[in-house]
């Protein structure tokens, strides 16, 4: 049997069983073997313009079937995918196109005449830029600048993925502030996707609505990759709308949907399809699902809720409980590891007995074996015995279940968003306003987080609540808005002079909830 440890090798080429279904003015049907076809014709398109292993491609295209042959032709050219959310502001593109020295920024069409953000922080970087589109059926790949490629041995042959190629980088926000870069090879792909299909039993006659961005990896590999390595289908919008979810999940006639807390919960304030469409399991990912909503979810949908959890460091999942023959489905317990190794550690590396909360460490072959270019993370992040530690506190129950406790380290999780206070932190320092300020999570119904801010003014200067949360608005991604301001004297501090965020926010919140009674 054919080894199935790059993402070439996990997907059928042969099968005209359908793969992506494009809802919508526009729509389509691909099978298999078309969208092998068209992987293969965009990847000739690549290495004619000189991408080779290693090369990076950044991909800042929305939800579509042009992102993802993008994706699939660059990881198959042994090129580095690196999908980026297409909302950032000028400042974010030029970061992460920076930081892994992209080869070549794609973009939809249109963007490269209208001079948008990402075009503007590929120039800046020398980066050749493309606009990928659709016309029908074909992908186009429309070269703008080459940039650096310029320079490059054209054309390139086509290459073949190995095992241990890093096939794609996603960021994700740490506690310095600075978003590090978590490369994820083919072999890490390939057995994430494994363990979700065999978490799931997904087979071809599954179809999953796809509900999350592809510039995530909760999207990308449970949403979207895992489903194909099970010969089932995709249904891919362009973006998420409760309007129209329910309207494309009976036309689409999907079975299946994974997604976070906060559209599990749109989707129950939202009106309910009648019938109910026949829902084989509703999965929950990256952010705590409370257990109302898990509830709620099981009794309007008549479906099992299977909560999971995941990191981008793990290439996404590392537990979830199980489908209803396999075990028992436990609110607020994100389940069993699922094809990880998972331990309670202390901060010695030694594992706790069960019940003992500790940090919660995983071992496995989905696991990233270190961050990009960043020694020092790399030294905090993995045990002496090889355990990558998550920094989430957890505990065991009799049944091996985990049960999330808390963060030990202090990034802002927004409905599956991770943000990191402290490059909110250095955000606000540029208001010429400010003298200091101090970012932290303050709970939220919705989102299960959001950000909270305290800032003190500058002698003698004058803001509002409206134009701080403005002005981060016009720096950043719309989800790194604050939704609550606090404007004080001075910010606490210890006696050797250090804020402290989760002391600021307890008491903040505290005072708060004392006003209101």
């Amino acid at each position: 049997m054919e080894s199935t440890t790059t993402l070439p090798t996990a997907i059928d080429k042969s099968s005209h069983d359908t793969a992506i279904v494009v809802p919508g003015a526009d729509p389509l049907e691909v099978s298999y073997e078309q969208l092998a076809a068209d992987i293969l014709e965009l990847q000739r398109k690549l290495a004619d313009l000189g991408i080779k292993r290693a090369d990076a491609v950044s991909i800042a295209i929305p939800n579509s079937y042009e992102f993802i042959v993008a994706f699939l032709a660059a990881s198959t050219q042994r090129a580095i995918a690196a999908p980026l959310n297409p909302a950032y502001k000028q400042d974010e593109f030029e970061f992460y196109i920076d930081d892994l020295a992209s080869s070549l920024c794609l973009v939809p069409k249109g963007q490269y005449e209208s001079n948008s953000p990402a075009v503007r922080a590929a120039r800046k970087y020398n980066a050749a830029i493309a606009e990928c589109y659709r016309k029908g059926s074909r992908i186009y790949l429309d070269v703008k600048e080459k940039g650096k490629l310029e320079q490059a041995e054209k054309p390139c042959p086509i290459l073949v993925a190995e095992p241990e190629d890093v096939a794609l980088v996603l960021h994700t926000s740490g506690t310095t502030g600075r978003p590090k870069a978590v490369p994820l090879s083919h072999r890490n792909l390939t057995r994430t996707m494994k363990n979700i299909q065999e978490t799931y039993e997904l087979t071809r006659k599954d179809r999953t609505m796809l509900v999350m961005p592809l510039f995530h990896v909760h999207g990308l590999l449970a949403g979207f990759l895992a489903p194909l390595r099970a010969r089932g289908s995709v249904v891919v919008p362009d973006r998420f709308s409760a309007g129209q979810f329910w309207k494309d999940f009976v036309a689409c006639k999907a079975n299946w949907w994974t997604a976070v807390p906060t559209i599990h919960q749109i989707l129950l304030r939202s009106p309910t399809p009648s019938p109910i469409p026949d829902i084989r399991f509703i999965r929950s990912c990256s952010s705590p699902l409370s257990p109302k909503v898990f509830h709620d979810l099981e009794k309007t949908y008549n479906a099992p809720v299977l909560e999971a959890y995941a990191m981008t460091e793990a290439a996404h999942q590392m537990t979830s409980n199980p489908l209803p023959h396999k075990g028992k489905r436990q609110p607020g317990s994100v389940g069993t590891g699922q094809g990880v190794e998972i331990k309670i550690l202390d901060e010695a590396g030694e594992e706790l007995a069960q019940g003992k909360e500790g940090e919660v460490c995983i071992k496995g072959e989905n696991v990233t074996k270190g961050y990009l270019n960043n020694p020092k993370a790399n030294k905090e992040a993995f045990t002496a015995s090889g355990f990558f530690r998550t920094g989430d506190q957890g505990k065991k129950d009799g049944d091996g279940y985990v049960i999330l406790t808390g963060r030990i380290k202090e990034l802002i999780n927004r409905g599956g968003e991770k943000i990191s206070p402290i490059e909110l932190d250095n955000l606000l320092a540029t208001n010429p306003k400010l003298s200091e300020a101090v970012s932290f999570a303050i709970p939220s119904e919705l989102y299960g987080q959001e950000i909270g801010v305290a800032v003190v003014q500058k002698s003698g200067q004058h803001v509002t609540e409206k134009e701080i949360i403005e002005y981060v608005a016009n720096k950043s991604a719309s989800f790194k808005k604050p939704s609550r301001v606090w404007i004080l004297e001075d910010i606490p501090k210890t006696a050797t002079g250090k804020t402290q965020r989760r002391k600021v926010a307890e008491t903040l919140l505290a005072k708060d909830t004392k006003a209101k009674l």
